[in-house]
């Protein structure tokens, strides 16, 4: 039921085709190193999310992370699953947009987006606020939060 509902929320605009990439974007400077280190990663999450590289991305995610699209919440099971499956298929992510800050041990990445993907086998491209919280732990840093926030106006 999570999965139609997204996929019919995903669906609402137009695919305009596009090969499996990340857009550069502009960007502040970091200010520190982490946050450095946490923008690549994040880009870094948007193409290994395109080429369905479950994988690393199940290396860069926590087993406690939490995945909120528009009208589902996942946890790192099941967004590992539908990204396999390929019922969502990240095509491209267009970063328009993107800020980061840290808070303790967490950075905090902000991320205004066009993203094209295919969802239920419909094209679709959405205009995204996506936050993503990253936690340092032992082995480096780890996503602990990734959730989309649909803007109304693109």
């Amino acid at each position: 039921m999570k999965l139609k509902a997204l996929a019919l929320c995903l669906a609402l605009a137009v695919y305009t085709g596009a090969n499996a990439q990340t857009s550069a974007a502009p960007q502040a400077a970091p200010q520190t190193g982490a946050e450095k280190e946490v923008l690549d990663l994040s880009r870094q999450k948007w193409r290994w999310m395109a080429e369905r590289n479950t994988k690393e991305l199940d290396k860069l995610i926590d087993s406690r992370a939490i995945f909120v699209h528009m009208g589902a919440t996942f946890s790192k099971s099941e967004e590992l699953g539908v990204i396999e499956s390929g019922r969502i298929q990240y095509k491209e992510t267009e970063i328009q947009e993107i800020s980061v800050r840290t808070i303790g041990d967490a950075v905090i990445v902000l991320s205004k987006i066009q993203l094209f993907a295919i969802v239920g086998g419909n094209e679709a491209r959405n205009p995204f606020m996506v936050t993503e919280t990253y936690v340092k732990q032992a082995g480096g840093w780890q996503l602990a939060s990734l959730s989309f926030t649909r803007r109304s106006n693109p």
